[in-house]
């Protein structure tokens, strides 16, 4: 299966291939995109009418997965998935939107684009803690987004302990994630548990495809 992976940095996309592939249960192939710069989650919110409409035109990409952090926004939930529910705030749901909104023409031997979207809760280095730190997970950001809970991280902390270091180079936190993501993918049971919307979404958008 060929799937594109758009995130808010290389080194997470390389992460997410491999996760995808985990919760597929096979290899997925890569489609060269459009070149893109260092990104954070502005960019990635904007440059995606672009990227669709390419891939769907220009390619013969099956699927596009859409990973970004959460930060201090609003935690994504079930009640969003329900009509009438989505929450203007959430990325997840803002993210769902701007593939509604892409219109895309019928190409001749074309299949729709399959579409996969998840939310890391508050940054994806939690996901890479997940089995490693206890503390690290949704509900606990989600009680401190609320103030009902002083917790002991915050998303630098998260970079610090994912990484190993406050100023990690590209190559480093190519390496962790990609270190990351292949034990997640040995048993995706635990980052699941953990983070039921976030990285659930996403799962549960691949198995579909």
């Amino acid at each position: 299966m060929k799937v594109v992976v758009l995130s808010e940095s290389s080194a997470d996309e390389a992460a997410i291939r491999i996760l995808v592939n985990g919760i597929l249960g096979k290899e997925t192939l890569d489609v060269p995109s459009l070149p893109l710069r260092s990104r954070g989650w502005p960019y990635v919110h904007r440059v995606l009418p672009t990227v669709i409409k390419f891939l769907h035109y220009q390619t013969d990409a099956e699927a596009l997965v859409v990973i970004a952090d959460s930060d201090d926004s609003p935690i994504h939930q079930g009640s969003h998935d329900k009509a009438g529910g989505e929450e203007s705030r959430c990325r997840l749901c803002q993210l769902r939107n701007v593939f509604k909104e892409t219109k895309l023409s019928s190409v001749s031997g074309r299949g729709e684009l399959k579409s996969a979207i998840g939310l890391a809760v508050p940054a994806i280095e939690a996901w890479y803690l997940c089995g490693i730190d206890p503390h690290v997970n949704e509900a606990t950001w989600a009680r401190k987004l609320q103030q009902s809970e002083q917790i002991t991280y915050t998303r630098n902390a998260l970079k610090k302990s994912a990484y190993g270091t406050e100023r990690p180079t590209i190559d480093i936190m190519t390496r962790r994630a990609i270190e990351a993501a292949n034990r997640l993918a040995n048993d995706l049971s635990e980052i699941e548990r953990l983070f039921p919307d976030g990285f659930g979404s996403f799962a549960n958008d691949v198995r579909r495809w």
